[in-house]
Formats: structure tokens, sequence, C-alpha cells
């Protein structure tokens, strides 16, 4: 019979074994998307795991993703860092490619920031630009496949979230402040990222469709571990490298490969680090004396 849902004691299980194995009581997670696990190199006094030696993670099967888990230092505040996502297309259950989001939360994590690669939809995007999401279509779940299926645990969250405010305003403010400061704003932009169920790229009939509802980028993973961030009360921030434009004609011959999105993955890749870190230095945190235990 398919579970529909994991055990709240195999949440604790993992955050307890990772407690016992590192002295860091993280206050931020960061998911990397495809090429971008360099975020992890800026973490001080770092401790690693492989995915495959912690209690109850999946694996990572995907060119770019690193498949470890990093914790560590970063202007003064505690992370960790995956190195690589889940993802539904890997054969992955929605609700164990939204795993660690949960386990974070029992650890103390107050605020997750979520990257992806994506493609641009939007005809004033280009390769290389970096968008600020300030929404998300969740296609997936306009079908019933949402990590949230299933009997609900209150000791993580309601049964019903709203999700109007998913991404936090302060924080997306905040990079455009940094943006500028460094001398990148040229770079960034602001838009709403699509969710499609891959592993295939889109057609161009579907990059057409999604063109007309409003997505300026799209791309295969991100929401399901913003939904569920946002019902266990995580603030969340979330960018997409545009890595790639969507093509949207017929008599446009050219395509995307997986290869060319870690290419733009590598070139973009200190720009992206540069927001993130400046981002944790400048984000105030909450001390909450109960924030970092596992209960």
């Amino acid at each position: 019979m398919l579970r529909l849902t994991d055990n709240h004691d195999e949440y604790q299980t993992t955050a307890d074994w990772l407690m016992s194995q590192t002295k860091h009581r993280p206050q931020v997670a960061i998911i990397c998307g495809s090429g971008l696990g360099m975020l992890a190199d800026s973490l001080k006094c770092q401790n690693s795991f492989a995915y495959s030696d912690i209690p109850g993670f999946p694996q990572s099967t995907v060119q770019g993703h690193a498949g470890r888990l990093v914790f560590g230092d970063l202007k003064g505040k505690s992370c960790v860092c995956m190195q690589g996502r889940f993802h539904m297309y890997e054969g992955h259950s929605l609700l164990k490619t939204t795993f660690p989001v949960r386990v974070f939360k029992l650890m103390g994590v107050e605020t997750l920031i979520v990257t992806n690669a994506a493609g641009s939809l939007a005809d004033g995007f280009q390769p290389g630009d970096i968008m600020i999401i300030k929404d998300h279509i969740n296609f997936p779940g306009l079908v019933g496949l949402n990590p949230l299926c299933g009997p609900n645990d209150e000791k993580f969250g309601p049964r019903f979230p709203a999700m109007s405010d998913c991404y936090d305003k302060g924080l997306r403010c905040l990079v455009m402040e940094i943006a500028k400061q460094i001398g990148v704003a040229g770079l960034l932009q602001e838009g709403v990222y699509a969710m499609v169920g891959g592993p295939n790229f889109e057609t161009i009939a579907e990059a057409r469709l999604l063109h007309r509802l409003g997505v300026d980028a799209v791309g295969m993973s991100t929401v399901p571990e913003v939904i569920v961030a946002t019902h266990c009360g995580l603030r969340v921030f979330g960018l997409s490298l545009i890595t790639n434009k969507v093509v949207k004609s017929y008599e446009d011959s050219d395509s995307v490969n997986h290869d060319g999105v870690l290419e733009v993955g590598r070139l973009r890749s200190q720009t992206v680090q540069q927001l993130v870190t400046e981002l944790i230095s400048r984000m105030e945190i909450n001390n909450n004396e109960n924030s970092n235990n596992a209960s």
C-alpha cells in the first residue's frame, strides 16, 4: 500500500542523528540547484555528510548535484547547505524530495534559501540573468501531486496553508539593494517560476502555453520544497539562474541540453555566491533559545 505520509519520528530520527554528528545548529538552510553547489564552498568550519550516510535521506542522481549535506558558518550565522536536491523525475515521491526541509525545521532552521537553474519564457530575460522568485505556479500540484497530500501533521503546520506570500518580500527587497551595491543590478530580474515534472524539456506548444499564462521561468524543482517550508513556518527566499531561453517558435533551430545549463551555472557561480553570501550576512535571525532544539 502507498504510504501517504512520513512519520514525524522519521524526521526526528534524522535530525537527532545529524545533531549528534555535528556541533553546528543551523539557522539558515540553502538548497543548491544544478551547477550551483559551489555555494557550500563559502562555509567555514565545515562538517559534510554524503546523503548515502544520512538516515532517511534519498540519493541524488543528477549530474551537477554532488549529493552532500554541508554544515558550516557564514558571516556569523550557522548554515546547512544541500549540494544537490531530489527531483520527482528521479523516481522519488514528493515526500522524499522535501524530506530534508522538515529535518531542517527540527534542527532549528528559520530561513530557507532555494536556488535553481531555469529556462526563460519572459521575452526580456537572457541566459545569465538571475531571477528573484516572487511567486510560483505548481503544475504538478494542480493535478493533485502535492507534498502535503495525505494526513496532515499538525506538529509541522496547518491542514490548509496559505501560499500567497510564500516568498518573503523583505528578503527580495534586500537582495535588490545588495545587487545595486555590488554592481550586478543589470543581471537581476523578478518574476514567476513554474514547476513542471520533467525530465524532458518543454515542447514548443507547452512553452507557448506557459508564456501565455504569465510564467517568466520554468524548471523541474523548488516548488515542493517551498510548499513544505511555508507549511512549517520557514521564511523563504528563492532565485533562478536563467540558463537558456525556452524555444517558443517552430522556426527556431535552437535547443537546450543539460551540459549548457551547467556551463551557465559555472559562469555565474561567483555572482550567485556573492548575492547569497551578502543576503545571509545582512538578514536578521531570531535567536530563540528553543530554535536549536530538535523537539
